[in-house]
């Protein structure tokens, strides 16, 4: 008697990947979908709660940290162009480079070209704290991705930017339910 062939290590059935529900075939990639987007919530979760623990940082401030360090603009960078760049809102960005003011590590100063436009760039201690950080953030990435290959690491960069480029381009045809605000107590 044969033995059936051994799955892949990781490699999952249909059924065990939430797929097959009995008379529904056609709903297995929402099924597959949904798995994948929920791993990424889960991911982005730990990602988030690792940094703090870790590196005392957000990921949010991280990013910000990451995306000031370029020493190139050495004018800053605008606060919509950030928020652009980190893919967050402006008000969500605020809160984050308030608590990095506060911290010393990053400034707003007025734009060269237009006094009124207000510009974000690292201080002195912005730039020594992300030298300091960034050795850090290496060795967490190596730990994260000790058991990805070189080429299993280009491959999910490449996913994960046309995700992201899917991402932004959806559009969906129902209107978006609203939800019903609680009545807020005096």
């Amino acid at each position: 008697m044969a033995t059936p062939p051994r799955k892949q290590a990781g490699a999952a059935s249909l059924e065990e990947a939430g797929g097959l529900l009995p008379g529904q075939p056609e709903r297995v990639a929402d099924h597959l979908n949904n798995r994948i987007f929920f791993r990424l919530f889960q991911v982005a979760n730990t990602l988030q709660k690792q940094a703090v623990k870790e590196l005392g940082v957000t990921t949010v401030q991280w990013a910000v940290l990451g995306a000031l360090s370029d020493p190139r603009p050495t004018s800053g960078m605008s606060v919509g162009t950030l928020a652009d760049f980190l893919v967050v809102s402006r008000q969500n960005l605020d809160g984050v480079l308030k608590r990095l003011e506060r911290d010393g590590l990053v400034e707003r100063v007025t734009g060269p070209a237009d006094k009124r436009a207000r510009m974000v760039r690292l201080t002195r201690e912005g730039f020594a704290f992300w030298t300091d950080l960034r050795e850090r953030i290496f060795q967490f990435y190596d730990q994260a991705m000790a058991g990805f290959k070189f080429d299993d690491r280009v491959a999910l960069a490449h996913y994960l930017n046309e995700m992201l480029r899917d991402l932004t381009k959806v559009r969906l045809e129902q209107p978006r339910r609203e939800r019903k605000k609680a009545k807020r107590r005096p």
